[in-house]
């Protein structure tokens, strides 16, 4: 079994995946030939589209496809198109970010949570993929507090929420501001999921920790320039959901080879690996895995203890992680006695 096959033979959670940056350019162009006007139908304009200058252009560019999304049979083809791919890398379980005040333009939040409850469960009759939901207040919105999502999280609730999020700039956006919306969603049984040190340094990563009481933080980049945060992340077990590709297309890290990944993991950080926007970027999560091994020199080893840290850390059901972590242990045992 070479690295490759043991890649795609490991049952996966990927646990930091965006609604709509994850639509494959097939299912972009289906939705944009629906809704003609906003972004290019044609698949090599498309690509270019997706040439990202900055992460404020990225910013824009995925607010231009959000808009495709206009109706519930929409947001339908989005998750279909989601566990597909997600069934292709043998993802088994993931936790999908869903911006749902971006949607109530052109959505009622009724036939937003009907669509979500509607594909989770033909996601799972088709494609053997379990999909949870994290509702995440993306910045910038007209919300800038917060409270659209956490109004629509805690009434809507439909079935698989998980989690409370907070995504998109984080400049000039600070963390503590969001503290009394995320206190509500604790309270009321939601986890606290923010991004936070992607594009901003190590001090929003503790405001997350600290004002947002965060269990996982998305990116977290950035914490490779604070010690006294690393040991702290090593000492909690808090784990970082990392996106290579995504980092690299934002400009986030100017380099794979600069990448903090293999410093966080020398560190003793319990880290994760995310596509974030997979149809934006042009990756899967297989080819996520693969980066680590040809590029930081991970092993089958580690890649399987990557894995499952991303089980462990998963807001799933006993029986899902159960499932997720005896499948890794079961594929590290064939590979060895191959």
């Amino acid at each position: 079994m070479d690295v490759r096959e043991f890649i795609a033979a490991l049952p996966k959670a990927e646990l930091h995946v965006h609604l709509v940056g994850a639509a494959s350019v097939d299912t972009v162009l289906e939705l944009a030939r629906r809704h003609p006007g906003r972004v290019p139908t044609d698949r090599a304009e498309l690509a270019r589209y997706y040439e990202f200058t900055d992460f404020p252009h990225f910013i824009n560019v995925y607010s231009a496809v959000n808009k495709l999304v206009t109706t519930p049979e929409d947001v339908q083809t989005l998750l279909l198109g989601l566990a597909r791919d997600l069934a292709a890398n043998n993802v088994r379980y993931a936790e999908v970010t869903v911006s749902a005040v971006a949607h109530f333009a052109r959505i009622s939040p009724d036939g937003l949570s009907a669509a979500l409850v509607a594909g989770r469960r033909q996601a799972l009759a088709e494609y053997d993929v379990e999909l949870a939901w994290i509702f995440d207040v993306p910045l910038p919105s007209d919300e800038p507090d917060g409270r659209g999502t956490l109004d629509y999280a805690l009434n809507q609730r439909p079935e698989g929420t998980v989690g409370f999020g907070l995504a998109g700039l984080e400049a000039p956006y600070r963390r503590a501001d969001f503290r009394p919306v995320f206190q509500e969603a604790i309270a009321a049984g939601l986890r606290s999921v923010p991004h936070a040190g992607e594009t901003t340094g190590p001090e929003e990563i503790w405001a997350a920790l600290r004002d947002l009481d965060a269990e996982r933080i998305g990116h977290g980049v950035s914490a490779v320039r604070d010690e006294k945060l690393v040991n702290h992340l090593v000492e909690t077990g808090t784990p970082l959901e990392v996106s290579l590709t995504s980092n690299i297309c934002t400009k986030a890290v100017p380099s794979l080879a600069e990448h903090p990944l293999p410093r966080l993991l020398d560190a003793g950080v319990t880290l994760t690996l995310n596509t974030d926007d997979p149809g934006m970027f042009g990756t899967d999560l297989n080819r996520e895995y693969l980066l680590c091994h040809e590029v930081f020199g991970l092993g089958r080893s580690e890649l399987a203890e990557l894995a499952r840290n991303a089980a462990r850390a998963a807001f799933c059901g006993a029986q899902t992680r159960s499932r997720l972590l005896e499948g890794i242990d079961a594929v590290e045992r064939a590979a060895a006695e191959q």
